[in-house]
């Protein structure tokens, strides 16, 4: 997956923006405001995913390209090496993952507003 599919991809969720709150070479993906994917522009070769505590221990033992996440919550983050050893289906199923996590925790009020509730 290049950095223009990923892009896509997110963008094509509810609620979602895109920004660089870091700096002008980490790519920010949000929805309603919180993190659920992180890039990096000039290096797209790993994405920053949240992920369910126990599935984070359970993908990296299962994958190898799977490492706790790089600068981030290590509990609940995971940093993905898009290295080809993984399909384009699983990392969006990871993606998926990822962006449900954040809604399941955005209030109440926020998940009426994207429809969820």
């Amino acid at each position: 997956m290049n950095i223009e599919e990923l892009r896509s991809y997110c963008l094509s969720k509810k609620g979602v923006t895109e920004s660089f709150p870091f700096d002008e070479d980490t790519l920010v993906f949000k929805v309603m405001g919180k993190m659920f994917c992180l890039t990096s522009i000039s290096e797209p070769d790993s994405i920053n995913l949240k992920c369910e505590p126990e599935k984070a221990i359970e993908l990296r033992e299962q994958y190898p390209c799977v490492q706790p996440g790089y600068h981030m919550n290590k509990k609940m983050w995971n940093t993905v090496e898009i290295d080809g050893s993984i399909s384009k289906k699983l990392l969006k199923d990871w993606i998926d993952h990822s962006y449900n996590e954040v809604v399941a925790g955005l209030p109440k009020k926020l998940q009426i507003e994207l429809g969820i509730k």
